[in-house]
């Protein structure tokens, strides 16, 4: 039996049974530097203690954030899903909190390079992450990459990340400008949410919002929320420095609670039924739809 024919069978005797569909928020930003891990990992964390199950998906090629800020080092990636037959389990790396994170290493690149029986396998496999995990955040990288504008396209809820900078919010309007453009981003199906980093205060940070929200109404015509602002706080700065999630080591910080907060109004979101989960399967299905396959 050839190499093909086993993962024909494989597909076969996944069957199709119905399962639990997960929440997938894509975390990004306009540029780096601004945050957005620490977003990713922070908010994971005070959704794990509302009692959700949480997976980080670390996308942002090269830099390996999520592993360096939780201090663990996995074992296994994306790509030994893709080449080594390893299996969805045996890639997710369980941090701090209970949290688990899968490094995305070339993997996710290396997609586009895949042939279609391949590529069912590995939609397949991660689609048994519906079953493992409630909430799961795609970490991207940062900018209007190709790759950080097809997780965004296949994204239904986004997690935008800015600060006060000049440069953070100019980008940030580019961000969005490339993904309105995008060919096969639909803005009935995606909600654009915003998060204002490093403020010195909440009015700054409802501030920078309603500059951005100001401009993309204007020319670009899309809608976003305002989830709120973390302050500037030497806490967070300290904690990072110890490779520790702050909301972890330093719980009561200013910082943590912004985070708790931010992480409550998302939940408050999926309870009031404001939120469509799709789920894995549609998430990475919808990337690989527009992959030219052999």
């Amino acid at each position: 039996m050839d190499q093909a024919e086993q993962l024909r069978n494989r597909i076969k005797t996944g069957g199709k049974t119905s399962r639990p569909l997960a929440r997938v928020m894509t975390v990004t930003s306009g540029k780096g530097g601004v945050g957005k891990s620490n977003t990713a990992i922070n908010l994971a964390l005070h959704f794990k203690k509302l009692g959700k199950r949480v997976i980080i998906l670390d996308a942002d090629f090269g830099l390996a954030n999520i592993e360096i800020m939780f201090g663990t080092v996995p074992k296994h990636n994306l790509s030994d899903l893709i080449y080594q037959g390893k299996s969805i389990t045996e890639i997710i790396t369980w941090g701090p909190g209970d949290v688990g994170f899968i490094s995305g290493g070339s993997g996710i690149a290396g997609l586009s390079n895949l042939g279609r029986e391949y590529l069912t396998y590995i939609i397949q496999n991660l689609a048994q992450l519906d079953a493992i995990a409630d909430v799961i955040i795609i970490d991207t990288g940062a900018g209007i990459a190709d790759a950080v504008l097809e997780f965004l396209v296949a994204s239904g809820e986004i997690l935008l990340i800015t600060t006060p900078e000049p440069t953070s919010i100019t980008d940030s309007y580019s961000l969005l400008k490339a993904l309105n453009r995008h060919p096969r981003f639909s803005r009935e199906n995606s909600q654009i949410k915003v998060i204002a980093n490093r403020v010195e205060n909440p009015e700054e940070g409802r501030s920078l919002y309603n500059k951005l929200n100001a401009v993309v109404g204007r020319f670009l015509g899309l809608p976003l929320e305002y989830m709120g602002a973390v302050p500037q706080d030497k806490y967070l700065a300290q904690a990072v420095m110890q490779q520790k999630p702050v909301s972890l080591e330093h719980p009561n910080a200013k910082s943590a609670m912004a985070y708790q907060e931010i992480a409550m109004k998302l939940m408050n979101m999926e309870t009031e039924g404001k939120i469509k989960k799709r789920g894995m399967a549609a998430f990475f299905s919808h990337i690989v739809a527009n992959k030219k396959t052999v």
